[in-house]
């Protein structure tokens, strides 16, 4: 009986392989294409698009070839000890030792850059931690176990209506404090107008509850009334966990959700005197108010019809955030001092940001304010920085039907290191392209302004408000931050302000002892990057 029940208990770990999508080698346009199912051979394809078509072809064909997932399988996810899954809703909903919860699955998570792809046979709690699973296929019920007179237990007795037969657990034997005439097979009679006869008594219907709905972690109560208010809780649970499994995100879409489950938080909490409740409203409020602006942001739009906001070149939070994670970056790795070394460095890691490769010809040089370019660079190569595939002299003279291949060896990535940004390949040359509209700004050129004062401009456009206030709230940058970024001495700030302001960048601008406070001018707003 002990073996027996130990070969019942152990389970097979549900499948799970990976199809990724990696680079051949640096400076090359090829990449391989794998799968970690041991019969499948690596490819190499020519371009990334085309190993990513390839990519999602085998991957197509292993689900489709493959058997469904299995309902007794052992969550793949929870295996590996995932703490990523939903925990449990409720202390009566105590997930079994090998499972997180709900059916078994089979999912497939990619990355948002679009470089692998995994399938997981796992728990439809743990497909729904992921933001980007998709369920392919669900697991089948397992069928009721069959009596040993040779019946199937949910058959039709004869003589009878069909008896309902209870879930035994798969883990433990169940008991029960009675039997039922239907699990016995014992016969009792019934009283008929004729001659006695016998006929198993059908057992009695069982009372189902209806569905208990879930939002935000809550298990909304059977008996909340109005019952309006229930069911309104109940479907923006279930519009919450739809809109999570999105591939792409809708920011007007989430600020209605969270406007809805405010409103219904606050009426629960009018019901229920729950002091959470409202809390829960009140962020409810703030996240809805947040995801409307970051909407009107993104299409061009004023919040509180305002009239037309300000049309930005870089147009979303996110890319405001690169940018300036970029900023830092060179700020903390220029390979060579000075105000002009600084903004050649920033201007070449644009152009190898994704890859560590680009092109450059000598026109991108000779447009920044240096004074001797070709000496700046070889000062680049020579400290190993950066890489280039002649002389000096060629990169100077290239023009863009030749353009120089250059490389930047820290910015190339491998498999241990992906490299300092996370940003996709689209977004790159929006950035160097924000990056020159800053630098070659007209009346920046006119002035013939210095790279010192192009580099305060770069960071006062990534440290201002929406309206062009300076610093966090409008309170104004700290002097020792920017005069670090521009490579100058803090006393010769005051000297680049005043230049940046006769350039109609800055208005009201005000150098104390700490802080430069003012506003960037409308004129230049919509080269900023806001401050979220």
């Amino acid at each position: 009986m002990g073996v027996e029940a130990h070969a019942t208990n152990e389970r097979v770990t549900g499948r799970r392989w990976t199809v990724r999508l990696d680079p051949v080698g640096r400076g090359r346009a090829d990449v391989r294409v794998s799968c970690s199912r041991p019969a499948c051979a690596a490819q190499l394809l020519p371009s990334a698009a085309a190993g990513r078509t390839a990519a999602i072809a085998h991957l197509k064909a292993h689900l489709r070839a493959g058997p469904a997932p299995r309902s007794s399988v052992q969550c793949a996810c929870r295996a590996e000890e995932c703490h990523t899954h939903i925990r449990p809703a409720g202390p009566r909903e105590r997930p079994v030792p090998w499972r997180c919860g709900g059916a078994v699955v089979l999912a497939v998570i990619t990355d948002r850059e679009g470089r692998w792809w995994q399938v997981l046979e796992c728990c439809s709690r743990c497909a729904a931690a992921h933001p980007t699973a998709k369920v392919v296929a669900t697991a089948q019920a397992a069928e009721a176990p069959a009596r040993g007179d040779g019946f199937r237990a949910d058959a039709p007795t004869p003589g009878g209506p069909a008896a309902t037969t209870p879930t035994f657990s798969a883990i433990s034997p169940h008991f029960s404090h009675s039997a039922t005439a239907a699990a016995t097979g014992t016969a009792v009679p019934q009283q008929a107008s004729g001659p006695r006869s016998f006929a198993p008594r059908s057992a009695r219907p069982t009372r189902k509850r209806p569905p208990r709905g879930r939002i935000a972690q809550r298990l909304v109560p059977h008996d909340l009334r109005p019952v309006a208010l229930r069911d309104e809780l109940t479907e923006l649970g279930e519009l919450f966990r739809a809109y999570q499994a999105r591939t792409e995100p809708d920011l007007a879409v989430l600020a209605d959700l969270h406007a809805r489950k405010a409103e219904a938080f606050n009426a629960w909490a009018e019901v229920t005197a729950d002091t959470g409740l409202r809390l829960d409203a009140q962020r409810a409020e703030q996240a809805a108010a947040t995801a409307r602006l970051q909407h009107l942001h993104r299409i061009g739009q004023a919040p509180d019809g305002e009239g037309p906001a300000v049309a930005r070149l870089l147009t979303a939070p996110a890319q405001w955030n690169h940018a300036r994670a970029v900023l830092a970056h060179v700020a903390e790795n220029a390979p060579l001092p000075g105000a002009e070394a600084r903004l050649l460095v920033l201007m070449v890691t644009l152009r190898t940001a994704q890859s560590g490769v680009g092109n450059l010809v000598g026109q991108d040089i000779k447009g920044l304010p240096l004074q001797d370019p070709e000496h700046l660079v070889g000062q680049l190569v020579e400290s190993g920085w950066l890489g280039i595939s002649g002389t000096v002299e060629e990169l100077i003279a290239s023009r863009p039907e030749s353009p120089t291949r250059i490389s930047v060896p820290s910015l190339t990535p491998d498999e241990d290191d992906p490299g300092p940004f996370t940003f996709g390949r689209k977004l790159r040359p929006k950035l160097s392209g924000w990056a020159q509209r800053v630098v070659g700004e007209k009346k920046l050129r006119k002035g013939k302004t210095g790279a010192d004062v192009r580099l305060l401009a770069l960071a006062l456009a990534t440290g201002a408000e929406g309206e062009g206030r300076l610093g966090p709230g409008g309170e104004g940058i700290g002097l020792d931050g920017l005069s670090s970024w521009c490579s100058v001495d803090p006393a010769d700030l005051p000297d680049l302000v005043d230049r940046l302001t006769a350039a109609d960048w800055l208005a009201e601008a005000d150098v104390t002892g700490t802080l430069l406070t003012g506003r960037l001018t409308e004129r230049v707003l919509p080269l900023g990057c806001p401050l979220t």
